[in-house]
C-alpha cells in the first residue's frame, strides 16, 4: 500500500474510489454520519466539500492506495484548529478502510501517517470521537495509546438508525514528532 496526501483538484477515478470506500463502510455498519441506504449524492456533496476544504490548508486528506492498481482503499483526514488559542491540536476525521482491506494493518498505517503529518505541522494534541460497539473503533484507538476522555450517549444514529454513544479520545503527540 502506498499512503500520501490527496490534495488539489481530484481525478474523477478519485472521487469515485473515495465514494466507494465510503459508500462500503458505511453498508459496513460504520457510524461516519451516514444513513442506510447509502445516498449517492450525498457521498458525493461531502466530498466535494472536503476536496474545497483542502484549498485552505487547515485539512489534510491522506489516502491508502493499492500499490499495483492506485485503487484507493483507505483514508483518514487530519483538521487542525485555525484559532490561534487551538492551533495546536488537530482532529483525526474519518478514518476508512474499505472492508475487503481490513485485518492487514491499514488503519493504524493510516493512523500512523496521520500522527506523522500533526507532528510535522507542530500539533502537540490530536482528538477523535468514535461509537462505541461494533459501529466504531474503540479497540483501535485503545491500542494505538489514545486516552478515552469520556462520550455522550445517544450522540449519534447507526446506518440502520439506531442511537449511539460516542468515545472521545485523545493523543499527546512529543513536539516535533
Amino acid at each position: 500500500m502506498i499512503i500520501e496526501p490527496l490534495g488539489g483538484t481530484w481525478t474523477e477515478a478519485e472521487r469515485a474510489g473515495l465514494a466507494r470506500v465510503l459508500a462500503e463502510c458505511v453498508a459496513g455498519g460504520a457510524s461516519i454520519g451516514f444513513m442506510l441506504p447509502v445516498d449517492a449524492a450525498e457521498i458525493a456533496a461531502y466530498w466535494a466539500k472536503i476536496e474545497a476544504d483542502l484549498a485552505g490548508g487547515w485539512r489534510v486528506l491522506l489516502v491508502a492506495r493499492e500499490r499495483a492498481s492506485g485503487e484507493i482503499v483507505g483514508t483518514v483526514q487530519l483538521a487542525a484548529e485555525s484559532r490561534r488559542n487551538g492551533r495546536h491540536r488537530g482532529e483525526v476525521q474519518k478514518l476508512l478502510v474499505r472492508p475487503g482491506a481490513r485485518g492487514q494493518g491499514l488503519g493504524r498505517e493510516l493512523m500512523a501517517a496521520a500522527e506523522a503529518m500533526a507532528a510535522a505541522r507542530g500539533l502537540t494534541l490530536l482528538f477523535l470521537d468514535t461509537s462505541e460497539g461494533a459501529a466504531g473503533a474503540c479497540a483501535l484507538y485503545d491500542a494505538l495509546g489514545y486516552v478515552r476522555a469520556g462520550g455522550i450517549p445517544g450522540w449519534a444514529l447507526n446506518p440502520d438508525g439506531k442511537p449511539a454513544a460516542n468515545v472521545i479520545y485523545y493523543k499527546t503527540l512529543a513536539p516535533g514528532g
